[in-house]
């Protein structure tokens, strides 16, 4: 994400002429969005982005659990890992 947004701020740096930007090379300028895909690409074929997206719903099922343990006045469990 942080590679799109400076992609983004660059890419309207050079395209309205601002500052020392305009006077980079558009290979410098458009870097940042060839790198974001290189990110991509590596998190998708390395399970990164599917094992982060599982630890988020296993914290959002175990925060459920607590919840329901706690209205029903059960003492929960804390799991060292």
């Amino acid at each position: 994400m942080y590679l799109l947004i400076a992609g983004v701020v660059l890419l309207l740096l050079k395209y309205l002429e601002v500052g020392f930007v305009a006077g980079w090379s558009w290979w410098w300028v458009l870097s940042p969005f060839a790198m974001a895909v290189a990110w991509w690409a590596w998190a998708d074929a390395s399970g990164y982005t599917k094992r982060k997206a599982m630890e988020k719903m296993e914290q959002k099922k175990q925060d459920r659990i607590n919840k329901q343990r706690e209205s029903l006045g059960i003492k929960t469990k804390s799991r060292s890992r």
